[in-house]
């Protein structure tokens, strides 16, 4: 077993796929996904925030290479949202950061649909 979700895509579809959607729940702080990716994003998103709390010079750079450079606000993007609001609201917690709602199958193509967001 890989370890991983291929999400029926190939490797520079998937890694671009997951960028954008750790950036967004970084920046929305709750998202709207299918249960497959929000399992596969919690993985991620959860290691982001592990990094966000060391607060390393190397860890804001291991983290840039997944968080895209997107504005929050007129003076703030997404990596700095991560390591100056979001990580330090968990300095208390050993993990868990995320959680994952089940919502209903999706109208269309019944594919199992989820919230996921920051505890």
């Amino acid at each position: 077993m890989a370890g991983y979700s291929k999400l029926n895509r190939r490797s520079d579809q998937r890694k671009a796929m997951l960028r954008d959607l750790i950036t967004q729940l970084i920046i929305h702080e709750r998202i709207t996904t299918t249960e497959t990716k929000a399992k596969e994003l919690r993985r991620l998103v959860e290691k982001m925030v592990t990094l966000g709390k060391k607060g390393t010079l190397a860890s804001r750079r291991q983290a840039a290479q997944l968080v895209r450079f997107l504005a929050v606000n007129e003076d703030q993007n997404a990596l700095q949202k991560l390591f100056d609001d979001i990580a330090p609201r968990y300095s208390e917690r050993n993990g868990g950061y995320t959680r994952i709602y089940k919502m209903g199958p999706r109208r269309g193509d019944a594919t199992p649909m989820a919230i996921i967001e920051f505890v």
